[in-house]
């Protein structure tokens, strides 16, 4: 049989068919010498019984290969095999290495994103230092000054919480449309963020607010 002819009438079907994919069927070796130009088969497809017999399979595919291959038991192997569940267990350890990554950001951004509502909150502390000598003189405790610093650093996480999910409702809509991604929003990661947030505000802003409230009477009415 003519190969090379064979080959011509598969590639000018394959150009009617505006390039879709259709299975060509030939002779492994005419494969390897015609087309690949090599001696050797680089994949070899293997299916087992059942499920249960999956590692099994493998165990004896390597035996048998290294029987062929002439390797001596120290030797390492000169092949590989895989099977779906190592094709599964590679992406699920890739998946956790970008999920750990994606925490990692996360964090560092919490972190520099709690460091600015800090500074926010001491500078606040500090122009407003007199405010608080009075209300401290007319009666009120520490933990109303605590409770109105806590509430104003709350709230400037907050918005920043609620920015930042719409910016990432937005932006994961615009690269849906933009890449034909399926995008799925769930309400339990809007909870999450504004808890987030509130956790964020009431952890950064407990210093500047227990500094406020320790701040003595007399001292701050004095303060200019």
């Amino acid at each position: 049989m003519n190969y090379a002819a064979l080959l011509r009438s598969a590639l000018v079907a394959l150009l009617r068919n505006k390039m879709r994919s259709i299975p060509i069927i030939l002779p492994y070796t005419t494969a390897q010498k015609k087309i690949k130009g090599i001696t050797w088969l680089d994949d070899i497809l293997c299916s087992a019984v059942s499920a249960d017999a999956v590692k099994v399979a493998g165990q004896e595919a390597t035996a048998v290969l290294r029987d062929r291959h002439h390797l001596r038991p120290e030797e390492e192997d000169d092949f590989n095999i895989r099977n779906p569940e190592d094709i599964i267990q590679a992406q699920l350890d890739a998946s956790k290495t970008l999920t750990v990554l994606l925490i990692a950001i996360a964090s560092i951004s919490l972190i520099v994103g709690g460091i600015g509502i800090m500074n926010v909150m001491l500078v606040s502390v500090t122009e407003r230092t007199r405010e608080i000598g009075v209300r401290v003189a007319v009666g009120a405790t520490e933990e109303a000054i605590q409770l109105q610093f806590l509430g104003e650093s709350i709230m400037l996480s907050l918005v920043g919480g609620a920015a930042g999910v719409l910016f990432g409702v937005f932006g994961s809509y615009l690269v849906g449309r933009t890449l034909q991604w399926p995008i799925q929003m769930s309400l339990e990661s809007v909870v999450i963020a504004a808890i987030f947030s509130v956790a964020v505000g009431v952890f950064f802003g407990y210093y500047p607010a227990r500094k406020a409230s320790l701040l003595d009477p007399i001292e701050v009415l004095r303060y200019e």
